[in-house]
């Protein structure tokens, strides 16, 4: 048994604390000792048995206002907090004794929480034995607006060991989103998608209805009210729209208050699978964790991808999804309800077939547990799904420039 600590802080949405909640029931479940460190706002999250969650002061944000950070109150936030958090993490690494350091998007991103992530890295180095560090990052980053900020980023990697890439490279190479030099390469290590919820049950003979979901924040609330709007255009057709926790409890109210009498507004649901395994069609952002939703459920997908604030990586997501056959794209600066409707009523088909590696959360235990077992035991890179790749399908690399983002 190993000793693993996983720090993460989330800030729009809970993607990326919901990924290292994950990982974390992941090494439990092969018998390590699992801290994860939470940074962000405290989230529901399921299944914690064998993992000690540290919840450090948190940290906001409203809007993608990603450098801007507040306290639950909506107070910018001090040095005396931040510095609290600073202590709290080193307290966490004191404690656990890790054996192996896993920074969630860090250093590729969370530039404004610098100071705590390189403690923390000062504490691997200083640590005997010095445990393996590594960074653990989706398919797609916030692409770097200045050179400064790559030169940075692979300067911090010189203390990292590895970096897991949540993503398929045959799918989405994750040079499409950023600058990948050759110290960058030699440190990448593909796992496949992060998938932790179970099979969806099998399609049924006969798909009904339309499933509209925006995620867990309130980045949803658009394309919920462009639902709603677009359900009233439609009378023949069944909607049934889910609102994400995050939502206000007044625009909640005011979307099920306005919706006609073929629409459905509820809560987000646990059976999103089973939903979408019934539906005619999902209407959606385009998510990490949703993407994986549609990828297992097969459901023909309308993908309309967040992109306020520069937010590239939906955008870049749901191009290679459609490039693949696998969605439509209405892009957001075009949702209207009149733009939704006409998508809806072209009646996209079920998604092509694929073979987009989807064991992350397994066989990002099986490196780190490679690496801890010896110089020379790391273990080979993901065999490339039986896809052609972004480039082949004609996605142009680097075409997403962004000023900030959720890696920011």
């Amino acid at each position: 048994m190993s000793r693993i600590l996983i720090a993460v802080t989330h800030l729009l949405g809970a993607g990326h604390l919901t990924r290292a909640a994950a990982l974390a029931r992941a090494f439990a479940a092969a018998g390590h000792a699992v801290t994860l460190v939470s940074g962000g706002m405290p989230a529901a999250l399921a299944r914690l048995d064998g993992i000690r969650l540290v919840q450090l002061p948190p940290v906001r944000i409203t809007g993608t206002a990603f450098t801007a950070l507040l306290d639950p109150e909506g107070t910018p936030v001090t040095e005396a907090r931040l510095a609290a958090r600073r202590d709290a993490l080193l307290a966490a690494v004191a404690g656990a004794a890790p054996d192996a350091v896993i920074t969630e998007l860090w250093p590729f991103g969370r530039r404004v929480l610098t100071p705590e992530f390189e403690a923390l890295a000062g504490a691997v180095r200083a640590a005997s034995p010095r445990p393996p560090l590594l960074a653990s990052i989706r398919d797609i980053l916030a692409t770097p607006s200045r050179p400064e900020r790559v030169s940075a980023t692979e300067a911090r990697l010189a203390d990292y060991d590895a970096v897991l890439v949540h993503g398929d490279p045959a799918f989405l190479p994750l040079d499409a989103s950023w600058p990948v030099g050759a110290g960058v390469a030699a440190r990448l290590r593909y796992t496949g998608y992060v998938d932790e919820a179970g099979a969806a049950p099998p399609p049924k003979d006969s798909r009904a209805g339309i499933v509209v979901s925006g995620g867990s924040s309130a980045a949803g609330l658009p394309l919920q009210e462009a639902a709603v709007a677009a359900a009233a255009l439609t009378p023949g057709l069944s909607w049934r729209i889910l609102v994400g926790r995050a939502v206000p409890e007044a625009a909640f109210a005011r979307l099920a208050g306005t919706a006609p009498g073929n629409a459905l507004v509820e809560r987000a649901r646990p059976d999103f699978r089973a939903l979408l395994a019934g539906a005619a069609l999902s209407v959606s952002q385009a998510g990490y964790n949703t993407v994986l939703d549609l990828l297992q459920s097969g459901c023909p997908a309308v993908l309309v991808p967040f992109e306020a604030g520069h937010e590239t990586e939906q955008r870049l997501r749901a191009d290679t999804l459609a490039a693949h056959g696998l969605a439509r794209v209405l892009p957001e600066g075009a949702l209207t309800a009149e733009s939704l409707a006409a998508a809806v009523l072209a009646a996209p088909a079920p998604g092509a077939a694929h073979a987009i590696a989807r064991d992350g959360a397994r066989r990002s235990v099986a490196i780190v547990e490679a690496m801890l077992a010896g110089p020379g035991r790391d273990l080979l890179p993901l065999e490339k799904s039986r896809l052609p790749s972004p480039g082949d399908l004609g996605l142009a690399r680097h075409r997403c420039k962004s000023q900030g983002g959720e890696g920011a």
